[in-house]
C-alpha cells in the first residue's frame, strides 16, 4: 500500500481496490452553447481542466485500473426530471429545450456527450445519472461492489455540485474518497476552494484532496 501526499494527511492508496470516477465532463457543461453557458457562466473555467483530467485518465489507463465516467442527463420524455429541477431559475435554455448541441441534458443528444478529449474507451463504465449524485437512480454502487472497489479518486465538474454530492454519497457508503484538486473545477472559484476545505476538514470528514501529480506519482511508484 502506497500513500498519496494529500490533505489532511496521506491517502492510503490500495492499487487493487481503487478506481477513478470522472464526473460530468460533458459538452453541455463545458462548451459554449450548452446548459452551463445558458445559466450565464464562463465555461472556459471548466474547459481549462480538460488536459489535466486527461493526464489523470491516461495514468489510470496505463496502470490498468478501472475508470468510470458519469453524465448528468435525462430521458427524452423528461419522466426522470422533476419539474422543480427543470423550472427552477431563469436560464435562457431549460433541460429538454432545443439548443445548439441538441436538446439540453437529454441522453443521446450531442450536448450530453463527454467532451471528445476525455471520451470513454471501450470497456470503461459510463453512468447516466438523473440527479447530482452518481449513486442516485443508478447502479453505480452495485458496479463498484462487483469490481471490488473500496477507494475512489474523483475528478470532473462542478466541484461544489455533482462532484461534491457524489463524493459525499460515496463516503456514506464506506468508500475512501479523494478529490483531484486540479482536475475539478467550478464556475465560481471560491465555491471550489470552500468545497475542498469542507470535505477535508475535521480529519477528512468526507475525504482527502491531492493534486494530479501526487496521485500519478503514487500510482506508478
Amino acid at each position: 500500500m502506497t500513500g498519496i501526499a494529500a490533505a489532511p494527511f496521506a491517502f492510503p492508496l490500495d492499487r487493487d481496490r481503487v478506481a477513478l470516477i470522472v464526473i460530468d465532463m460533458q459538452r453541455d457543461f463545458i462548451e459554449a452553447g450548452g446548459f452551463g453557458a445558458s445559466l450565464g457562466n464562463d465555461v472556459s473555467l471548466l474547459s481549462a481542466i480538460v488536459p489535466t483530467v486527461r493526464r489523470l485518465l491516461d495514468g489510470f489507463r496505463a496502470a490498468g485500473l478501472p475508470v468510470i465516467h458519469t453524465r448528468e442527463c435525462h430521458r427524452p420524455d423528461l419522466s426522470d426530471c422533476p419539474p422543480a429541477k427543470r423550472l427552477r431559475g431563469a436560464p435562457s435554455l431549460r433541460i429538454g429545450d432545443p439548443g445548439p448541441m441538441g436538446r439540453i441534458l437529454i441522453a443521446g443528444e450531442p450536448g450530453a456527450d463527454i467532451v471528445p478529449d476525455l471520451a470513454p474507451l471501450s470497456g470503461e463504465i459510463v453512468i447516466d445519472k438523473p440527479g447530482k449524485g452518481a449513486f442516485y437512480g443508478t447502479d453505480l454502487g452495485l458496479r463498484l461492489v462487483d469490481l471490488g472497489i473500496s477507494q475512489l479518486i474523483f475528478a470532473g465538474v462542478t466541484t461544489e455540485v455533482c462532484v461534491q454530492t457524489s463524493m459525499r454519497e460515496a463516503n456514506d457508503r464506506g468508500f475512501d474518497c479523494l478529490i483531484a484538486t486540479d482536475a475539478t473545477e467550478s464556475y465560481f472559484p471560491a465555491f471550489k476552494a470552500a468545497t475542498i476545505a469542507m470535505m477535508t476538514a475535521q480529519g477528512g470528514i468526507v475525504g482527502w484532496a491531492a493534486p494530479t501529480d501526487a496521485i500519478l506519482e503514487a500510482l506508478h511508484d
